[in-house]
């Protein structure tokens, strides 16, 4: 499998510069695997299939959700696109490097999981600070226009918000200069986790069924449901954060009720 991967990679360091695949291939595998994994859930919606398993009744319109990937096109190729070709010398000078031997699992692992928590920490705090009062009104109700989130709407944001809490994503891999193998595959499950978070569906094979610190659908659709005063649940990943500065309570509280309820109906049948 690694000898696979070696030949597959140097065929692209052969045939491309560091700058197209830093640049133009980032862009490509994120876009690849942003629309690919957000659209199904489009198509859930609006076929109505696997609908016991979405966590609120009511549905975007089709136009509501065309508005979403036209804004999306746009954000991606206006912002994302050049934030990524002018970050180039930036990770060029931290060590970032795409040549032969890649990095052993080990080192990729290690970083990945460095890269999560520190974002995790950085985005909770960013995202806080977005739902104060004037960012909230000016910046933040963008992404906050779709109470009933559907994966798409994971990257749905003011471009000003795009650039701040996109901060949390690439500090990790600023600080460590990765190999280029690293950041995309960083990059992939960054966009996955995300959009998993965004996607309005609590399935029963979810993460946060296996993994206890793993948000996921439910933990964040309660964020879209309520005021923004009043929301909490700001982590990105993980549940730690809001747990320790108590910004998780209502959702809890929520739980709890729903667990004491579910078990009254099972008492009644």
């Amino acid at each position: 499998m690694a000898s696979i991967i070696e030949s597959g990679w140097r065929y692209l360091i052969t045939n491309f510069s560091d700058f197209q695949l830093a640049c133009l291939g980032s862009f490509f595998i994120h876009e690849s695997v942003f629309f690919l994994s957000g659209l199904p859930f489009i198509y859930l919606e609006r076929a109505g299939w696997l609908g016991k398993y979405k966590i609120q009744t009511k549905n975007n319109s089709p136009a509501a959700q065309e508005k979403c990937i036209t804004r999306l096109l746009l954000y991606h190729f206006g912002v994302n696109l050049p934030v990524m070709i002018f970050s180039y010398p930036v990770f060029k000078f931290m060590g970032m490097q795409s040549s032969l031997p890649l990095p052993s699992w080990k080192v990729i692992l290690t970083q990945i999981i460095f890269y999560f928590i520190l974002e995790d920490f950085v985005f909770y705090w960013g995202h806080r600070i977005l739902h104060t009062k004037w960012l909230y009104k000016h910046v933040h109700s963008v992404h906050h226009e779709y109470a009933t989130p559907f994966g798409l709407t994971s990257e749905y944001a003011h471009p000003a918000e795009i650039l701040f809490l996109g901060f949390a994503t690439i500090v990790g891999p600023a600080i460590t200069g990765p190999h280029l193998i690293t950041l995309w595959l960083w990059m992939v499950l960054r966009v996955l986790e995300t959009v998993e978070a965004h996607c309005g569906y609590h399935f029963p094979w979810s993460l946060s069924n296996f993994l206890p610190l793993y948000g996921g659908a439910d933990f964040h659709d309660y964020h879209h449901r309520l005021l923004y005063t009043k929301s909490g649940n700001y982590s990105s990943t993980f549940v730690y954060m809001d747990w320790i500065f108590g910004t998780d309570t209502g959702y809890r509280k929520l739980k709890a009720l729903k667990s004491i309820g579910d078990k009254d109906d099972k008492k009644q049948t």
